[in-house]
């Protein structure tokens, strides 16, 4: 076994799993304000049981990361560090919001806490989502690995426009999980929403597809070496559209299945075009990161592998078990 391909794979799948999963959080949290001030109680207890459970996600992922790629953490944290304080300060306030609003009885102190939110989770996206477009459009690196570029950098325009897709397709995934959870005229004001969000989402994913065929083309490398995995992207484009049309047929629940499986492989097929880089230097493709070169040992992967093989059903079955638990149409008065 190739345990530094495994391990790619595994950090992968944490990836996705958190943005499938906090990803309809954050985007619940993104298209919060819209929401009339009663509606905002259905929009929190919709995701108040799962929102710190999704999160699990994130932490098991840094610390996979961390464990089976030493070298790709220190760059990435400390290249990001200006970025990643501020997803910091944009997930304590967001979760402070959430912890705080319903102790206050004013109307004026819960608006403020609903502005919070919203935007710390707006923030959160749009900087998660600039960090991807910096990995795939490659760093500064120096011969030890290490970010040379400043943090203006990091602000390119093709970064923030996948900065600007994430926005779209978490807050697509946050109105399908509120169209699965609401009823009456909530759900249907949020069936629109869902189509607004969608059009973003579709319109911005091609778009940063061909710009990426323009700007960086060795993306594509591991496509034309093998044709088949251009199956991958043409499922996200069809789960994407799957999403849509059970949106339209009023199925919520396969809508939101849909919706995740575009995610999932839309993830996938960026992830994909790096292996076996995780971080290209686009100054010298000699300093690249990859699963080899930046991997911890044989024998902290095979040890790390077994201690993934008990957690991760762990967590599983923990998220199955709190989700089947909190399943069903979310009421106001259920309160947090």
């Amino acid at each position: 076994m190739d345990l530094n391909i495994i391990w790619f794979f595994l950090v992968g799948i944490l990836i996705i799993g958190y943005a499938i999963l906090d990803g309809f959080d954050l985007g619940v949290g993104s298209v919060y304000l819209f929401a009339k001030f009663q509606e905002r109680d259905i929009a929190r207890n919709s995701i108040a049981p799962v929102w710190d459970g999704n999160e699990v996600w994130l932490v098991t992922g840094g610390g996979a990361l961390f464990a089976a790629f030493p070298m790709v953490y220190a760059t990435v944290f400390s290249g990001f560090y200006l970025a990643l304080i501020l997803l910091l300060f944009a997930l304590i306030f967001r979760a402070v919001s959430l912890e705080l609003r319903n102790h206050f009885q004013k109307e004026s102190t819960k608006t403020l806490f609903d502005w919070i939110f919203s935007i710390s989770s707006i923030l959160a996206i749009v900087l998660f989502g600039v960090a991807v477009g910096n990995v795939l459009s490659g760093l500064d690196l120096n011969k030890s690995g290490d970010y040379i570029g400043t943090f203006f950098d990091l602000l390119n325009p093709y970064s923030i426009l996948v900065g600007v897709l994430a926005f779209f397709m978490l807050s697509y995934q946050g109105t399908v999980w509120l169209f699965l959870k609401t009823e009456g005229e909530f759900q249907q004001k949020v069936k629109n929403w869902a189509k607004v969000y969608w059009s973003g989402y579709f319109i911005l994913f091609l778009l940063c597809t061909i710009l990426a065929y323009m700007l960086h083309k060795n993306l594509f490398n591991n496509y034309l070496a093998n044709p088949l995995m251009f199956l991958i992207p043409l499922l996200g484009l069809v789960f994407m559209v799957a999403s849509l049309i059970r949106i339209q047929r009023n199925n919520p629940l396969c809508a939101f299945i849909a919706s995740s499986l575009s995610i999932a492989t839309i993830i996938l097929s960026a992830y994909l075009s790096l292996f076996p880089n995780l971080i290209i230097a686009k100054n010298n493709p000699a300093y690249s990161l990859t699963i080899y070169n930046a991997s911890s040992t044989q024998l902290t992967l095979e040890t790390m592998l077994i201690i993934a093989i008990i957690g991760m059903p762990l967590v599983l079955i923990y998220t199955i078990y709190s989700y089947k638990i909190f399943h069903g149409k979310t009421k106001s008065e259920e309160g947090y």
